[in-house]
């Protein structure tokens, strides 16, 4: 009888992944992450995804809402911290059909959100990945 994981992981399970791939970021962008709150929750709200002009929630695997770092000093009286949201089902789906290791595929996620923290655009992450 086989003895690997038979269940999907739970939002404990995504998050403790997140906060190891946040860990080994470089201390130069950690120390800038202290007022980052994350967030697991099972898929983006329909809202965001209309906003977003997405139409399946699985297409939606994570989501950077706040202020860049560059304009933090700003913030408004009320106003949310940055979040980086991972969407634990798109992860697993995508998980599931890429064959992926789930701890590099949150990797790749929490790093490219956290890139809009420091002010980057997709279009300059697909530069930077395409240039590693």
């Amino acid at each position: 009888m086989g003895t690997g994981q038979t269940w999907a992981p739970d939002a404990a399970t995504i998050e403790r992944l997140a906060e190891q791939a946040i860990a080994r970021l470089p201390a130069k962008f950690r120390r800038h992450l202290t007022n980052v709150v994350l967030r697991i929750e099972d898929f983006a709200d329909d809202a965001v995804l209309d906003q977003l002009g997405i139409e399946d929630p699985f297409e939606l695997s994570g989501l950077y809402t706040g202020r860049p770092v560059s304009e933090e000093t700003n913030w408004a009286s009320g106003e949310l911290p940055p979040m980086v949201h991972l969407y634990r089902r798109p992860l697993l789906d995508e998980w599931v059909e890429t064959g992926v290791a789930l701890e590099d595929l949150i990797t790749h996620v929490i790093v490219h959100e956290i890139g809009h923290h420091f002010g980057f655009s997709d279009a300059d992450m697909h530069r930077l990945e395409d240039q590693a």
